[in-house]
């Protein structure tokens, strides 16, 4: 299969996304779909990886091919997505995606500080306009009506530094990107699962309505884990890397779209401005990395 066209699969399957959280969260509780969906994210990556081949070994020592997914797992999915999803419930779903999608300027900006990368003055003013993108919407307000809560606000932000933190380990990490995720969705699971024994909410799982079933099915599958593989696969078969990493541009553009047909959200003026100047950020920031 041609790369633009998995590309675009990819690209499709994360501009649902928002709207599948924001729906799903009709029905379960973020511990309840983060749960239900890694599991079902770690049982797809696992068995693509044993149909595929045997799961290959790292030239590390025992105790740092467990440590390192370990710490990538506490990431990504146990503290990310209990943040976002958190944010999720409390925000309109195109609030919190339009946030959401700042973390490649917070990765710019933690690779400069943990990574020892220089920012210039151009990449600092992108950043900028990107965070500007920020405050149009909490300036904006909420576009279903109230205000917008700035605790959940925070939390969608929080999600993007833990979010561009794990990138950092990801790609540090050696061996094959799938089993990585894999991996780390593995001690993910394993966390959710004490931390729900250890606050009682795994007792909630017994109960479930079928619809969140379904839709955390549809999350664990399509958002957590088969499309990163396939976007993955996107970039591996292609030429140069822009010829299908602008199309990730188009995510939150079609998400919108979904978000306004499938949930209903009345999209407003000020999530548009405020999303066009994230991504102007954004884009000015890639153009001044491919010079």
């Amino acid at each position: 299969m041609k790369p633009r066209v998995l590309a675009l699969i990819a690209v499709v399957f994360w501009s649902t996304a928002a709207s599948a959280f924001k729906l799903t969260l009709s029905w379960l509780t973020p511990y309840q779909l983060v749960l239900l969906a890694s599991a079902v994210s770690t049982a797809a990556l696992w068995t693509m990886i044993l149909l595929r081949k045997k799961p290959g070994i790292e030239p590390d020592s025992a105790r740092y091919r467990i440590l390192k997914p370990a710490v990538r797992g506490l990431l990504n999915p146990f503290l990310y997505y209990l943040v976002l999803l958190e944010a999720y419930n409390e925000l309109p779903a195109q609030i919190a995606m339009v946030i959401n999608y700042l973390w490649p300027v917070v990765l710019m900006i933690l690779s400069g500080l943990l990574l020892k990368q220089r920012i210039t003055l151009r990449m600092a003013a992108a950043s900028g306009i990107s965070f500007c993108g920020i405050g149009v919407l909490a300036l904006g307000g909420n576009p279903v009506g109230g205000q917008l809560p700035l605790f959940a606000v925070g939390l969608a932000l929080l999600s993007t530094v833990i979010w561009a933190l794990f990138w950092i380990l990801n790609i540090r990490a050696s061996g094959d990107a799938a089993q990585n995720l894999a991996e780390s969705f593995f001690f993910g699971l394993l966390y959710l699962v004490i931390y729900g024994a250890i606050s009682g909410k795994i007792v909630s799982i017994c109960c479930l309505d079928i619809r969140g079933v379904i839709g955390s099915l549809y999350i664990g599958l399509f958002e957590m884990g088969i499309t990163f593989v396939i976007w993955h696969n996107a970039l591996k078969l292609s030429e140069t890397t822009s010829e299908v990493a602008n199309l990730i541009y188009l995510t939150p553009f079609i998400a919108l779209v979904f978000i306004g047909t499938v949930v209903g959200e009345r999209i407003g003026l000020w999530t548009i401005a405020g999303l066009l100047l994230v991504i102007s950020g954004i884009v000015l920031q890639e153009m001044r990395k491919r010079e």
